[in-house]
């Protein structure tokens, strides 16, 4: 079974038997991933969006909330998804937004989940275009999760403690953003006091595959404690990224702090640094 990464060659033997989620996305779009699904998916895929099923409406915990566990498995069984199910998710951004299906489906204690690695450019077959049939509706149920979580105010009571005892956060944005020199999307620009910055996009080749296991435990190495590492992002995402990159390096599951940096900065008492490193 397939639970961090599945090439198209391996899909495609197995195509038959798995299921498939599409969930190619656009920020600032919400329209734009169910109209590219319509124009062609892979065969046997359903659409999952970002903003109304792996998400809630932006509020007090950022742009892309995650949903309560039990909105989640409405949704997944409304997906007609089944325990045990080979599940398999794709997007076409070096699965920045798969990623995030994979750490949802681990929360409700999913193990054989995998992102089709380098995702739709990577599958040579014709697509099938048009909407699909509803899925019949499942009976799956939540086991433990997987997934370790993390709320804005244990991420505030663990960047008041001594530094030898704070989990390490990690920041999967860009350089730019983490340092405040531009933030385009976000009213506050800067990061998490204490935080590190290792761009998600950094965990990929240039076809958009991820890197090898040992050149993602490299870009991990900076870490001085890997069993404690909190990921975080602008709205909770590509934070999941780094998560899954850190698992393909043999690492420990880092936890996720969902609410990120748009959450974490609706409360203006909470502290924030602009500089290169807090």
């Amino acid at each position: 079974m397939f639970q961090l990464l599945i090439s198209s060659d391996e899909l495609a033997q197995h195509i038959d038997t798995v299921q498939l989620l599409d969930c190619r996305a656009k920020l600032g779009d919400p329209a734009w991933g169910a109209n590219a699904f319509l124009r062609g998916h892979i065969t046997g895929a359903r659409h999952i969006d970002l903003d109304t099923m792996l998400s809630v409406a932006p509020n007090e915990h950022g742009r892309h909330p995650l949903p309560t566990q039990q909105q989640w498995l409405n949704q997944v069984r409304a997906l007609g998804l089944r325990n045990d199910a080979q599940i398999v998710v794709y997007d076409d951004a070096g699965g920045s937004f798969a990623a995030r299906a994979w750490w949802m489906l681990r929360w409700l204690g999913h193990e054989n989940v995998a992102v089709l690695d380098g995702g739709l450019g990577q599958w040579p077959h014709a697509l099938q275009t048009g909407a699909v049939t509803p899925a019949e509706i499942s009976n799956f149920t939540k086991q433990t999760p997987l997934t370790r979580l993390y709320s804005s105010d244990q991420v505030l009571s663990a960047i008041q403690q001594p530094l030898n005892m704070r989990p390490q956060l990690v920041d999967a944005r860009s350089p730019e953003r983490f340092a405040g020199i531009e933030e385009p999307i976000d009213p506050v620009a800067g990061h998490i006091p204490g935080a590190i910055c290792l761009p998600f996009s950094a965990n990929l080749n240039a076809d958009g595959t991820f890197k090898a296991p040992a050149a993602l435990a490299a870009r991990f190495a900076v870490l001085a404690d890997t069993d404690n590492v909190v990921c975080y992002c602008g709205s909770g995402v590509t934070a999941t990224h780094n998560i899954l990159a850190a698992r393909i390096a043999g690492l420990p599951e880092p936890a996720l702090y969902a609410d990120s940096w748009s959450g974490w900065i609706t409360d203006p008492t909470r502290p924030y640094a602009t500089r290169d490193e807090s």
